[in-house]
């Protein structure tokens, strides 16, 4: 046992040696370098109301009834890096039992606004495995049909992230869509 940490101790030594000698400053023959790096780089500002792919993974899906009818589980990409499709993951519990489907990115809508409260009554605590599908009332009510496209909402603390999708079908219609499977 203390060979084996021994062993781990001066490999991390010798990782930690190269990563350091790798970052002293070469002498740089072209003046431009520094220049050409700044110039590649993207400012806060520039960025102003795009979403973080990250945050729109494991976004909620409505319909256009406020019906919860899924969860985002991933965004499909071409190699040029335009989203192509959404992969939403309809029904199961924790995971399990969960049916993936495929839809085209155009046929999904986000909303930064909360969902509109409906006035029926919540049996579960939402996100713990409740069958509510509502949320409470928000300030100004609005519906998930009326996706907002400003870049900045007043209403939103945090806008590098919508609050929710909206794609128009039940869970039954979606349950009955071909299965998606990643294929090796």
């Amino acid at each position: 046992m203390f060979a084996k940490t021994i062993t781990a101790a001066l490999a991390s030594t010798a990782l930690l040696a190269t990563v350091a000698s790798a970052q002293t400053p070469a002498p740089s023959t072209a003046p431009s370098a520094d220049k050409t790096s700044t110039s590649t780089t993207i400012s806060t500002s520039q960025l102003q109301g795009d979403w973080r792919a990250s945050k729109v993974v494991g976004l909620s899906v409505y319909n256009d009834n406020n019906e919860k009818v899924g969860s985002i589980n991933d965004l499909l990409m071409d190699k040029s890096g335009n989203i192509k499709a959404v992969v939403l993951g309809v029904g199961g519990f924790l995971g399990m039992g969960e049916h993936l489907v495929a839809v085209p990115f155009e046929k999904v809508k986000f909303s930064t606004e909360p969902v509109a409260y409906t006035g029926t009554a919540s049996t579960g605590t939402p996100g713990a495995g409740g069958s509510s599908t509502t949320r409470p009332p928000a300030s100004p009510p609005t519906t998930t049909g009326s996706a907002s496209t400003s870049s900045a909402p007043a209403s939103k603390s945090n806008p590098w992230y919508p609050d929710h999708a909206v794609f128009n079908a039940n869970k039954d219609e979606l349950k009955s869509m071909p299965e998606f499977k990643y294929s090796e």
